[in-house]
């Protein structure tokens, strides 16, 4: 009778929708996560101490991004649920709304970067020997964060409304554009001088600018289910207040996510450059795995939200159960590949360095069994924020990353024989403890009773 329940027509259509949504979220983010595997790649042919610098500056960034990055989320929200009620007028005032507030906050965020990039780096533990190239890299990456939210954006809105494949195409060709870009910016050729560490992020700068560009042209033409207008841009107090009530716990989430990750590399660089450059490939890796992951989250949020808005909460909650399913299978056999090839894959980011590669693929090897996990509390995430129950979302997140990763890191790494591997073991755990508190709040049901978010 389960078996028959689990393949209805009903079920087998929400499974279809789920990864026709999610496949090519998941292709555009992982082409999104090349830019940093390709940064990698070419700065690991300079020296493990240029991957260093950058691994250092990483987190920093991650953390300025994500207290913008969840106002696109919370856009997402409220189109999906305006899409769902087939209000396609608010789909478009709602859209130009948050365009006209991700684009402020991305200049004010730029100038904090920018001035900030040596008091952060001091703060982070950077050593004298990397310093110099990791306050660059930040410096120049923050001028980039303006077309980088230009175009977080419109991929947030287009995912409101199920059209992620455009956002798709643009991002490989950036990608592609990436990787002519490093290697000339970084080393130089011809009349271009090497700007080294600092020119992995000039490339950046140039593609995040074209991709951007062709983003708000597409949303200013209206052609694929959105139309922004200046006219609508003009501050609404009444829908900026909904939108950061939204977006303000989903930024505060990826923030703790950020900041928890600043913490951690403030313990790695307690230990040498080699175990940094280590931690710095392990880290690049799980921000792979970690994309089809968001990839599912993502498309249940939208999904869950076009439900909810249309009333149809027994059909948001089968999205949120296949998509579970999904992740738990999918992640689990993405992990045993990545055992497998852990070590053949740090040494492609660090082919000279043999202590690097035997402490940067036992990282990886230690965390992979529980990427299904990881799995299973982004896709229930999903649901929550579909619900507009971003708050639980971010509880979520504080609870686990600084009441159970960090300190577990913190205590292995300082006080057992473990030594830097006791941050290794500090991941596997606290995925284990994310996706049993998110699964628990999820079969109470609490998120199914909250009202639409239709302002």
């Amino acid at each position: 009778m389960q078996q028959r329940i689990l393949f209805s027509n009903e079920n087998k259509h929400i499974l279809n929708t789920i990864l026709k949504l999610a496949f090519p979220i998941i292709i555009a983010n992982v082409l999104q996560t090349m830019y940093q595997l390709v940064d990698t790649f070419w700065l690991g042919r300079l020296s493990a101490n240029a991957v260093a610098s950058v691994s250092l500056s990483f987190p920093i960034l991650f953390l300025v991004v994500s207290l913008g990055g969840g106002l696109t989320l919370a856009g997402t929200v409220i189109v999906a649920q305006h899409k769902g009620a087939g209000d396609q007028k608010m789909v478009n005032y709602a859209s130009s709304q948050t365009v006209m507030v991700i684009f402020f906050i991305s200049i004010i965020l730029a100038l904090i970067g920018y001035y900030s990039a040596g008091t952060l780096m001091n703060l982070i533990g950077a050593g004298e020997e990397l310093m110099d190239d990791a306050v660059i890299y930040f410096q120049v990456s923050s001028w980039g964060y303006i077309f980088m939210f230009m175009f977080f954006v419109y991929q947030s809105l287009m995912r409101g409304i199920g059209n992620v494949i455009i956002p798709m195409y643009i991002v490989l060709g950036t990608v592609f554009l990436n990787l002519v870009l490093d290697p000339l910016f970084i080393f130089g050729y011809g009349p271009i001088p090497g700007y080294g560490v600092a020119g992995a992020a000039i490339a950046s700068i140039f593609t995040q600018a074209i991709s951007a560009a062709f983003g708000l042209y597409i949303l200013f033409k209206g052609k694929r289910g959105i139309k922004i207008r200046l006219i609508h841009m003009s501050w609404d107090f009444k829908w900026v207040k909904n939108l950061f009530s939204l977006g303000l716990p989903a930024s505060l989430d990826q923030s703790s996510r950020a900041a928890a990750m600043a913490a951690m590399v403030m313990l790695v660089t307690s230990f040498d450059s080699e175990i940094v450059a280590a931690y710095g490939v392990g880290a690049r890796i799980l921000s792979l795995v970690v994309v089809p992951a968001l990839g599912l989250s993502i498309a249940t949020t939208s999904l869950v939200g076009q439900n909810i808005g249309a009333g149809r909460l027994d059909r948001a909650e089968r999205v949120g159960n296949i998509g579970m399913l999904i992740a738990a299978i999918g992640l689990s056999l993405l992990g045993i590949i990545l055992f497998f090839l852990a070590e053949p894959l740090t040494r492609f980011f660090v082919p000279d360095d043999p202590h690097v590669i035997e402490v940067g693929s036992k990282f990886i090897k230690i965390m992979a069994p529980t990427f299904g996990l990881l799995g299973i509390q982004q896709v229930l995430n999903g649901v929550f924020n579909g619900a507009g129950l971003t708050k639980v979302s971010m509880l979520i997140s504080v609870m686990v990353l600084w009441m159970a990763r960090f300190p577990v890191a913190f205590m292995l790494s300082n006080n057992t024989s473990l030594s830097y591997e006791g941050i290794w073991w500090a991941f596997p755990i606290s995925n284990a403890i994310a996706a049993m508190i998110a699964f628990m709040y999820y079969k109470r049901g609490s998120w199914k009773k909250i009202q639409p978010q239709l302002v």
